[in-house]
């Protein structure tokens, strides 16, 4: 494949590695405008930029019918209208708030655990991540993503940042340490006990891989998916 990297920071020479030991080309590695490119040859785009950046690198590709793996977070207020657009242009898009395998299946245990819990008035939850630094974004999207299942199996009704100032409300505890690729802990605790689950990479090898394997299996296709759909979980 020839791959577009949107984005050349940590995660895009990451991806960039792992594209190349898989034999692809990176044609582009795009830090500014986007506009400023040539997209002609270009089989898949891979987005890890900014916020700021995410929707426009998005909906460039997707009306030049390039699919598009974005994992970058802090956009997704304008997530339908890139589902909207995809669906007009005929073209093909991938989101995932986290591209690692380990964390996807975290997702279904968290889903699972939350259906559990559901009847135990007497817990309960509250969400933590570990980011590095120059994580731009708090909570992280894997965070809100860990949180919107809960919600999906729960009488809980939203979550915060922070303290939660309602019962019904799920508090994120986001923190940032250099150096850390990602961790993130779900607890459900009563005053006899606390039940916890944890996610924690230690490196960003599976986010990469991830992000490449989707590339490489949304080739031929249209419309938009998730990483359930690639994993087939």
């Amino acid at each position: 494949m020839n791959i577009a990297l949107l984005g050349y920071g940590r995660m895009g020479k990451e991806i960039e590695k792992l594209a190349l030991s898989r034999e692809h080309t990176i044609v582009h590695k795009i830090q500014g405008n986007i506009q400023n490119y040539d997209f002609k040859n270009v089989d898949v785009a891979i987005d890890f930029s900014i916020p700021t950046a995410a929707f426009d690198n998005i909906t460039h590709c997707i009306k030049q019918q390039i699919p598009v793996i974005s994992g970058t977070t802090g956009w997704l207020e304008k997530y339908e209208e890139v589902v909207k657009l995809c669906e007009t242009e005929n073209s093909a898009f991938i989101y995932a708030s986290n591209f690692s395998l380990g964390v996807n299946i975290f997702f279904e245990m968290n889903a699972y655990l939350a259906k559990m819990m559901s009847q135990l008035e007497d817990y309960s939850v509250s969400v933590e991540e570990i980011h590095h630094t120059k994580k731009l974004d708090a909570p992280s999207g894997t965070a809100i993503t860990l949180a919107e299942g809960i919600l999906q199996h729960t009488n809980y009704n939203d979550w915060k940042l922070g303290k939660a100032e309602n019962e019904d409300e799920i508090p994120i505890v986001a923190k940032r340490i250099p150096e850390v690729p990602g961790t993130h802990k779900i607890t459900y605790a009563s005053a006899i006990d606390s039940i916890s689950i944890k996610h924690e990479a230690h490196n960003r090898q599976g986010f990469a891989l991830g992000a490449v394997v989707a590339a490489e299996w949304i080739q031929g296709k249209k419309g938009v998916f998730s990483m359930k759909d690639v994993l087939n979980i």
